[in-house]
């Protein structure tokens, strides 16, 4: 296949919003960056747009990236949030630019100046539904505003042409906030699909400093009491008997009361907190090592740590009834728990004695849930074109 055009200011494929894009990392921020890597791969001509962050290098994309001014969200270091027509030299740039489709992953800032740039140009609004959003704003909201908070992003999806969801447990989840609409499922993928060596994880421990007969245990993503790293600590102390050792890999608002209650459980000695990764190369070393994904969200709609973990043969231990576990079957490829330390310690225990069961589960997970990025966009392209045709407006065109 030939390399596709590097991006042309006059015409566009496709534009790409978000709220969060690296080298601030999260679920969707890796979403994003793999959505655009691989569109500019197949057709070319991508934009993303995405709030400014402090001493991110955009000039090693292919794809264009349009920042316009952003300001911290309070509380939630190091997410910014912005309105992009208030930045005059967004409004420069964007303006010069004509997309054939445009795609929001986000229903704030970014979402509204793809909604306002689709209505400007009259072409398709693709919009998707990644997060509990009620659940990041009730903690922080008198409901009566989170009420009104969670009506407006109803109504955001309701004036998309087409609302996806990554998982299709996650449907329920936006029929719960009122949206009555169309709804099609989009899965995410991951970038870590290589056939790994034997020799691979054997030397990722190398690199960890972790001795091969070391029972490992991981959690990866934003340290934030939403994602029930709580119930992890209190059951982790409920083993003093058992050996392990337990990777606290991301950051958040939680880390250091987090840190605090790993401390006065007395389990400093057996847990390590990493601190934010943004190379992947690191973190597929702690994948690779880790015999276990500890990871029972009550928060998460379709984790892409998860899938990630499961490519490197890392099975899941999951909250029972959690919208994220849907694509587990308990024993099959990963583990169910109930919301209990007790029964999480008890679980950890029988598992850590029975490596060679949790290996077998965790290459049964590497065959089931995980999917290539660039086998999703294929998908992404011929969904727009779908749209795109029944508007009777111009294809994206794949280079021969």
């Amino acid at each position: 296949m030939d390399k596709p055009t590097i991006f042309s200011p006059e015409q566009a494929n496709v534009g790409l919003f978000c709220e969060v894009f690296p080298p601030v990392m999260d679920g969707v921020s890796v979403c994003m960056q793999n959505y655009a890597y691989w569109l500019q791969k197949k057709v070319g001509g991508v934009a993303v747009v995405t709030p400014h962050v402090a001493r991110a290098d955009y000039s090693v994309h292919d794809y264009r990236v349009f920042d316009y001014l952003s300001i911290p969200v309070p509380g939630r270091r190091p997410y910014v949030t912005g309105i992009a027509e208030f930045d005059p030299t967004y409004l420069a740039k964007i303006a010069t630019t004509r997309f054939k489709i445009v795609h929001a992953h986000t229903p704030f800032g970014a979402g509204t100046a793809a909604q306002r740039i689709a209505r400007q140009q009259k072409i398709p609004l693709v919009a998707t539904f990644h997060s509990k959003y009620r659940d990041d704003f009730s903690g922080i909201l008198p409901k009566l505003v989170v009420d009104m908070v969670i009506d407006s992003i109803v109504e955001f999806y309701e004036r998309a042409d087409l609302v996806w969801v990554p998982q299709e447990s996650v449907v329920e989840v936006l029929r719960e906030y009122g949206y009555k609409g169309h709804v099609e499922v989009m899965e995410n993928g991951s970038d870590l699909v290589k056939d790994y060596p034997e020799k691979y994880f054997v030397e990722a421990r190398q690199r960890l400093g972790i001795a091969p007969e070391e029972f490992v245990l991981l959690f990866v993503g934003q340290h934030v009491w939403q994602k029930n790293p709580r119930l992890v600590i209190e059951a982790l102390s409920r083993l003093e008997d058992v050996p392990f050792r337990m990777y606290f890999v991301g950051t958040g608002y939680a880390a250091a009361e987090m840190k605090a209650l790993v401390s006065e459980k007395g389990l400093d000695r057996k847990v390590t907190f990493v601190g934010s990764i943004t190379e992947r190369e690191r973190i597929v070393d702690y994948y690779a090592a880790s015999d276990l994904f500890v990871f029972p969200s009550l928060y998460d709609n379709a984790p892409l740590v998860v899938r990630e973990a499961a490519a490197l043969r890392s099975p899941s231990i999951m909250a029972r009834g959690s919208t994220a576990a849907t694509i587990l079957q308990d024993g099959v490829n990963g583990f169910l728990v109930d919301n209990d330390p007790d029964k999480l310690a008890a679980l950890l225990r029988e598992l850590i004695h029975d490596p060679e069961r949790v290996h077998r589960v965790g290459v049964q997970a590497s065959r089931t849930i995980v999917r290539s990025w660039e086998d999703c966009v294929e998908e992404v392209i011929d969904r727009y074109n779908a749209l795109l045709g029944k508007r009777g407006l111009p294809l994206i065109e794949c280079p021969a």
